[in-house]
């Protein structure tokens, strides 16, 4: 592998090929899952600054048989960025690809490279007077081709869904070391395929993202944040309807939380003053984005907030007076993971179910999980507005974390995502597959579709180089 190491520093530069032989290089961060699930160890570490660089490194590798990892950020939950423990994967960061290219305000899009952390992304838009609505926990390390690559989420799926429905177009480097240029800003191009799609969530497994080119929307004049009490999830599923009734597209964010979830970021970050929680089963957080005053966006959530009250699906509510109060309320819903995390080891589930069926799949998990294992927490919050729960599962109290998710991981995935499957859901909703649920896709995944998905990997990656055991296995 002498050979190729040289090939890829001259491709690169030395300083952006790191690897174990120099005894003062610490690879952990590349070589290391963000929840510490998985550690690896890599070939290399290739830092590569433009996309002729990507595609010299992939043409390289792909001469020598060597599997490619492609890494943005690495703060996934499903170990799919790092290398696995052969120490012959070559792990391709694309960090260092982190230009805005261009703001097309009259097309109403950004063209971003893959390596753009999410948050200068919204920044960047921000200060040209646009709306970059991408949102989640880790937009501040995340990184857009990794959001790409995983077809993220966030909290305001609701309004203007996943990664996949904000972006136009891509530039993308084949497992053969071609770039596709294909970073159009067209709305309509119906000539064939849908590449674009295509690549979107295959998680590196087809090619690498390089840059993308995405929606913009104009700012708001007004953006209000409630934190509403409510006495059930079925309480909860009715908010929303009349939220959708009242609010139509200026409902932007529709989040519910769990008591037990809550009390969680109280002990552990009790400075974030968890409001109206200890009375209640749930909390809702509905953002509501008006574009023509904020006088009409707090009519409409006057009205919205008292008409539910009269039905009994919210037995209190607070209203942020300021953006600083909202950005508090929306930072305790964004702490929960990292509560949960202090609380000790955890069983992450990221699913979703149709919105209706959500109350009935709630009451019949929690009971069967809390028969089989007497004294288990349920950790239960997410983005109802579009049916995703991250229905997370903690030790009982007492109980040693390392040693449940030893005793009780695959069991416990095994009956949520047998209850998934009979309300017609999906394992993953947002996090991707990786290699935690590359095995489960065979049980969960209808057989014709993961033939076909096995068709195009063949297809398009023969040699199966491209981030290899990760969502589907060949």
């Amino acid at each position: 592998m002498s050979a190729l190491i040289e090939n890829l520093r001259r491709i690169c530069g030395d300083a952006n090929v790191l690897t174990h032989d120099d005894p003062s290089t610490d690879l952990s961060a590349w070589e290391r899952d963000w929840r510490k699930r998985a550690q690896g160890r890599a070939l290399a570490v290739v830092r590569p600054a433009n996309v002729q660089e990507v595609a010299a490194v992939v043409k390289a590798c792909a001469n020598t048989f060597t599997s490619i990892v492609p890494q943005g950020g690495n703060t996934g939950l499903v170990v799919g960025s790092v290398p696995d423990a052969s120490g012959q994967q070559v792990v391709l960061s694309l960090q260092r690809m982190n230009q805005i290219r261009s703001v097309d305000a009259a097309n109403l899009t950004v063209i971003a490279e893959a390596g753009c952390i999410l948050q200068n992304v919204q920044a960047h838009v921000d200060r040209a007077g646009f709306l970059f609505p991408l949102s989640l926990a880790a937009e501040g390390s995340c990184t857009l081709g990794g959001n790409l690559g995983t077809n993220a989420g966030g909290t305001q799926v609701v309004r203007f869904g996943n990664t996949r429905e904000l972006c136009l177009g891509l530039e993308v480097v084949t497992a053969r070391g071609e770039i596709w240029h294909g970073l159009s800003g067209l709305r309509k191009d119906n000539t064939g395929y849908d590449l674009r799609n295509l690549m979107i969530g295959s998680e590196g497994t087809l090619g690498i993202i390089t840059a993308a080119c995405m929606k913009l929307y104009p700012k708001p004049a007004a953006q209000l944040t409630t934190w509403a009490a409510v006495p059930s999830m079925q309480a909860a599923v009715d908010l929303l309807g009349l939220a959708h009734e009242r609010l139509g597209a200026g409902l932007t964010g529709f989040e519910v939380m769990g008591q037990f979830a809550l009390s969680l970021v109280n002990k552990h970050h009790p400075q974030l003053r968890v409001p109206l929680y200890k009375d209640t089963a749930y909390c809702v957080l509905l953002e509501n984005s008006d574009h023509e005053s904020e006088e009409h966006a707090r009519h409409g959530f006057e009205g919205l907030m008292e008409t539910a009250m009269d039905k009994g699906w919210v037995t209190d509510a607070v209203v942020a007076e300021s953006l600083t109060q909202a950005q508090v309320l929306w930072q305790i819903r964004e702490t929960i993971p990292l509560a949960q995390a202090d609380e000790g080891l955890n069983i992450k589930h990221d699913i979703s179910v149709p919105v209706s069926r959500i109350p009935q799949f709630v009451a019949e998990t929690d009971a069967l999980l809390q028969a089989k294992i007497p004294g288990i927490r349920l950790v239960n919050f997410g983005h109802l507005g579009d049916g995703n729960l991250h229905y997370n599962v903690q030790a009982p109290n007492g109980t040693d974390g390392a040693a449940f998710l030893r005793d009780y991981e695959d069991t416990v995935n095994t009956w949520v995502f047998d209850q998934v499957k009979a309300f017609e859901g999906s394992i993953s909703a947002e996090h991707g597959v990786g290699s935690l649920k590359a095995d489960k896709l065979a049980h969960y995944k209808d057989p014709t579709a993961l033939a076909m998905m096995k068709a195009i990997k063949q297809a398009l990656d023969p040699q199966n180089i491209m981030n290899p055991g990760r969502v589907i296995k060949i």
